[in-house]
């Protein structure tokens, strides 16, 4: 019953020392899924490989901040959006907006995929044309 108790313990422990985002939760719990989702989908301008939400970095409690005063000034998603693009780019966001500026990010993976299908179908066809031999010792 001791080993259980201090295992729980410790679990209770790791769980606190792993929360990123300390800030008093909203009361309205629709808006706190908006903000859970908003932060989850920002990226860490200084991780660059982390959201908002998994970061410690200071830029990213400070977006936290600025998040949190923006959708208790009553924001929309998109206002929100809006104003982390016009100042920080289209990179704060993991799932950039479809436009002209960032329509390379959305049409290069299938460009590169039909490439490479062309390529691989050249290569099959050429070696179903090739002659087969069948004479393993003549080759030695």
């Amino acid at each position: 019953m001791k080993l259980l108790t201090l295992v729980a313990g410790f679990l209770l422990l790791f769980a606190s020392a792993h929360a990123i985002d300390v800030g008093q939760s909203f009361d309205d719990p629709e808006l706190q899924q908006r903000y859970d989702k908003i932060i989850a989908e920002v990226r860490c301008l200084k991780c660059q490989n982390q959201t908002i939400k998994d970061s410690n970095a200071f830029l990213a409690s400070d977006l936290r901040r600025e998040i949190r005063r923006l959708l208790e000034e009553g924001k929309s998603d998109t206002e929100i959006y809006d104003f982390l693009v016009a100042r920080y780019g289209d990179f704060a966001l993991y799932r950039p907006r479809t436009s002209g500026r960032t329509l390379i990010l959305w049409v290069a993976p299938i460009v590169f995929l039909l490439f490479g299908a062309f390529i691989l179908a050249r290569i099959v066809r050429r070696r179903l044309a090739l002659p087969i031999d069948d004479d393993p010792a003549a080759g030695s």
